[in-house]
């Protein structure tokens, strides 16, 4: 049997130039890259994220995740500078964590890059507040984090998530909840979201599976900015994401996330996402399926919609991508380019201008156009790592 070959990041940005630029490419690459492509059977497709850690010493060099976000999270360093944590238990007190579990390491004022010693389904008793520079990282094992309350990141910076399961989140029960090694607070019961990011900046979701939760999947709120959310898997809900707290929350206006690799599949009804006020580049998302629509918003946000593949549901009634909730949209911001739609789907447009995500050099990457898309979120939600070899999923 031929051997997989994993087509690298140098590699895969000359495929993204094939396709946006031909006329740069030296001579005789073109038919080169194509043909190694279509060998189907030899040949892994990966996303830039991924060709970026997706290696045989993932296990030895776990924090070189930390250097292969893109976009507006690019940032986020998480507990890159900071000593492993091994979980050891899946156990949970919100007042009292003891070491070992997922909520002491998360609560620690130090960055840490958490990581799990075996499988386990962590049922928390109330709400994860997750400080300033974490990695929880669940290469390695598969870990879920199920059937209670789930995570909160709320007031800090440099998070990043990756590689964990995050599927029928319950609403948090008011009481006392531990958010440092030296402050225990009251807090009043969170809303049951599988991840809330609340007046955070510098935070990164990847490869995570998110699911059939009471609230949203992930809400991203009150001013909070500089968020990345890459290769996962949504599944099974209705309102699936939220940026931007309310119509009239004015200090929304920072807010910039970026959606790219994500693939929105089976069961999902609306919100991928809905935006109010700030800023969203939507890039190089595969929409397997929605009931009402796929990108909404109010309250004048702009959303550029980039690269996508969108297939629409078989009710004539929603094929339309978009939905604003209000009137008098006419003027906001809301573009799309190189996005592929099938079985009918199409996008509104409208304002006018430029949306483009004027991201920075080291923020910035080449958006494929729509049709490479499904190869570039095959590997969407978590994956399988064994020591010495590649993840795949």
């Amino acid at each position: 049997m031929a051997s997989l070959t994993l087509i690298s990041l140098p590699l895969l940005s000359l495929l993204f130039l094939n396709f946006a630029y031909p006329s740069q490419l030296p001579n005789n690459a073109s038919a080169s890259l194509l043909y190694n492509v279509s060998t189907i059977s030899t040949v892994k497709f990966m996303n830039v994220i991924d060709s970026c850690w997706r290696t045989i010493n993932w296990a030895t060099n776990r924090e070189a995740l930390a250097d292969c976000s893109v976009g507006f999270g690019k940032a986020s360093i998480g507990g890159k500078y900071g000593p492993i944590y091994l979980v050891t238990t899946p156990y949970d007190d919100p007042v009292n964590p003891t070491p070992g579990t997922l909520r002491f390491g998360a609560i620690q004022s130090s960055p840490l890059w958490i990581i799990f010693a075996t499988d386990m389904v962590i049922t928390l008793k109330n709400e994860l507040i997750v400080n300033s520079f974490k990695t929880i990282d669940g290469r390695g094992a598969n870990v879920e984090i199920a059937y209670g309350p789930c995570i909160t990141i709320h007031g800090v910076t440099d998070v990043i998530i990756h590689g964990i399961s995050i599927h029928d989140c319950k609403p948090g029960v008011a009481g006392l909840v531990r958010s440092s090694p030296t402050y225990v607070g009251k807090r009043g019961g969170s809303d049951g979201d599988a991840v809330s990011v609340f007046s955070s900046s510098n935070i990164w979701i990847d490869h995570c599976y998110l699911a059939r939760s009471e609230d949203g999947l992930i809400d991203v709120i009150h001013a909070s900015t500089d968020v990345t959310i890459s290769n996962n898997y949504f599944a099974q809900h209705d309102k699936v994401m939220l940026l931007g707290h309310s119509d009239d929350f004015a200090a929304d206006e920072v807010m910039k996330v970026t959606l790219v690799f994500n693939r929105f599949g089976e069961g999902l009804i609306e919100r991928m996402p809905r935006v109010r006020i700030g800023y969203a580049h939507v890039a190089n998302n595969r929409y397997d399926e929605w009931k009402m629509y796929a990108i909404g918003g109010s309250a004048n946000p702009t959303i550029f919609s980039e690269g996508n593949y969108f297939i629409a549901p078989d009710d004539p009634g929603s094929k339309e991508v978009t939905k604003r909730e209000t009137n008098n949209w006419e003027t906001w911001r809301w573009q799309s380019s190189k996005d592929v739609f099938i079985n009918g789907a199409y996008f509104v447009p409208s304002g006018h201008g430029s949306s483009d995500p004027l991201y920075t050099m080291t923020q910035s990457f080449i958006v494929a156009p729509g049709y490479m898309v499904p190869d570039l979120t095959a590997d969407a939600g978590p994956l399988h790592c064994l020591l010495d070899r590649p993840c795949m999923l």
